[in-house]
């Protein structure tokens, strides 16, 4: 049983914003979609919410309020209700709030892409196949393991539509392996490599991350794939992939995953030096590759990574059109064909040639990756962008295979 804080503190990664239907009150929200709850404030809560700093109790609150609001006293019950509220919603730096984050459950954060009820969730992964430039539903599960990896979009379905499939197809068909490592883009975290241990909840069930091989990369790589403890929880790109894997899965063989996220190279493009030459990225590139080789059993790797972000969305000045969208275009298929060639260093050296100026997001995830496990060859499966009516963003993103 938990009582409310003595000196309450507001954790990190809330706002506040005005409440469109009242002009009087407040909502408080989680930009790290930790608590799903979000929460009306009124005037005199907003008050009392910027003193929850760690250092005043209920009666402080009480206090520091009645002068900020002209001598209005609230009664201390008040202060108390709101405090609880609070914790009680995941809001304030507290044992509740620590215990959650210390729990063994990721919970979804995409609810919105993708529906809530399971049975209209996977009739929304049934139509990624079946629509109009679909592959169609994958036939059987593969016996043998010709694939070692996938490039996968995570763009959210609707605008990723198709690729998705054509992709998570090929996985389907071309590995038996049942433990998945998603190597995947990291947006929220200034670390370069964070792991998680929790196991991974959806509308579908929940998959179980794999403890030992997790195990093997930390032991490998050393100390600070933990350090950030909020990272996962909004991170939509390893999620996305995990729903479409249950979908395809669910009646077939109880699935495993290892989510790691992969956050900027800025300062390998800013140096025009190798990834390599990074002695994290170096060490991570071994632990993968020491990993696999002390794993007994077969591994298929998802790389989650899109392709191009322009336009103003993104700070460029110019709407998206022609030309522009050709060359962007152009410029993707030059990345593709070294993804084809597996030439990391090309790859590399492509992006970096544009001072990595049209956002390629992959790029962290996919050059770990491929430099880690040096497939025999790939394929590019299908290409596709999502462009903004009125020019205001483009998104470009492919599913690429690798082979043994």
């Amino acid at each position: 049983m938990y009582t409310i804080p003595d000196r309450p503190r507001i954790r990190p990664g809330l706002a506040v914003s005005p409440d469109e239907a009242s002009l009087s009150r407040f909502i408080l929200w989680d930009q790290l979609r930790i608590s799903h709850q979000p929460q009306p404030l009124s005037m005199i809560e907003l008050e009392l919410l910027k003193r929850m700093d760690g250092h005043h109790s209920p009666r402080d609150l009480q206090l520091a309020a009645m002068q900020a609001l002209g001598g209005i006293l609230i009664p201390v019950e008040e202060v108390t209700s709101l405090i609880q509220r609070l914790d009680e919603a995941l809001y304030l730096d507290s044992p509740r709030f620590d215990d959650y984050l210390a729990g063994p459950i990721r919970e979804p954060s995409c609810i919105g892409c993708y529906d809530a009820d399971p049975n209209v969730l996977r009739q929304q992964m049934r139509h990624l196949f079946v629509q109009p430039g679909g592959p169609g539903l994958p036939s059987e599960p593969a016996r043998e393991n010709a694939l070692r990896a996938a490039l996968l979009p995570h763009m959210d379905y609707v605008r990723g539509n198709v690729t998705y499939a054509w992709g998570f197809k090929e996985v389907f068909e071309q590995t038996a392996a049942s433990l998945f490592v998603i190597i995947a883009t990291s947006h929220y975290s200034p670390h370069r490599f964070t792991l998680t241990r929790k196991h991974f909840k959806t509308p579908l069930g929940v998959v179980p991350t794999d403890q030992e091989f997790i195990d093997r990369l930390e032991k490998h790589y050393g100390d600070g794939l933990f350090d950030d403890l909020y990272c996962h929880f909004p991170e939509h790109s390893v999620e996305l992939e995990v729903v479409v894997l249950q979908y395809l899965y669910e009646n077939v063989k109880p699935i495993r995953i290892v989510p790691l996220v992969v956050g900027s190279f800025a300062d390998c493009i800013e140096s025009g030096d190798d990834p390599s030459d990074q002695s994290d990225i170096r060490r991570m590139v071994e632990a993968l590759r020491r990993a696999e080789t002390e794993t007994p059993e077969p591994i298929c790797y998802i790389i989650s990574g899109d392709l191009a972000h322009i336009g103003p969305k993104f700070g460029d000045r110019a709407s998206v059109g022609e030309p522009l969208l050709s060359h962007s275009e152009k410029q993707d298929r030059s990345l593709l064909h070294a993804l084809e060639s597996v030439d990391p260093q090309r790859y590399f050296r492509l992006i970096a040639a544009e001072n990595d100026s049209r956002r390629i997001c992959g790029l962290p995830p996919t050059w770990t990756l491929v430099e880690a496990i040096r497939p025999g060859r790939g394929r590019a499966l299908h290409y596709g962008r999502y462009v903004h009516p009125e020019g205001y963003e483009s998104v470009s993103f492919a599913s690429v295979a690798f082979y043994r």
